[in-house]
């Protein structure tokens, strides 16, 4: 039986949406016995949390920080870190967002809390190496980011080289999840 996969994600555009399922196609493409989960973070459990071999979590970037329904369901696994529950499983993040101007809109802010939140945990994270395919389309060092919005801040939708990078960001987490796990 292959490795347990759960995407965990927010998506108030459907861009984020978009996304975890890029993610998940690189996942299934790449390691086709992994069984892959995606879920809204509202509906994701501390059982579906402990049940993971990897663990992807995706959101949109608010104000500089992660929305907040992806924020419940960390502050919700604070229980599984006194227990130790998620030691040694792989994680991994992207983001979405806007903001003003040409700038992330806290993209990097917002990837390291969630990989804090990971590293907590005692989990291994994978990172995005610009050695990838789509790198320079959708990723920054911490994982796939997709520009979302115009430079007015309002949205525009997702391209298709930033969904390439997340499936190409996909199929390097299950690789990196199968060394370490398998």
């Amino acid at each position: 039986m292959g490795l347990q996969v759960l995407i965990a994600f927010h998506s108030d555009y459907g861009s984020t949406q978009k996304m975890a399922q890029a993610i998940a196609a690189g996942i299934s493409a790449a390691a086709p016995s992994a069984s892959v989960s995606l879920k809204q973070a509202v509906d994701t459990t501390l059982d579906d949390l402990t049940g993971a071999d990897v663990i992807v979590f995706g959101t949109p970037v608010h104000m500089g920080s992660m929305a907040w329904q992806m924020k419940q369901l960390i502050d919700r696994g604070s229980k599984l870190w006194m227990e130790n529950a998620l030691e040694g499983r792989v994680g991994g993040v992207f983001v979405s967002g806007s903001g003003f101007g040409g700038a992330g809109g806290g993209a990097e802010l917002t990837m390291a809390a969630l990989h804090a939140n990971f590293l907590e945990h005692g989990m291994v994270v994978v990172g995005f190496p610009k050695t990838l395919s789509g790198y320079a389309h959708g990723g920054i060092h911490w994982g796939p980011y997709a520009r979302t919005g115009n430079h007015e801040g309002m949205p525009e939708g997702i391209s298709d080289a930033q969904l390439a990078a997340c499936r190409s960001y996909g199929a390097h987490v299950i690789g990196i999840a199968e060394r370490l796990l398998a």
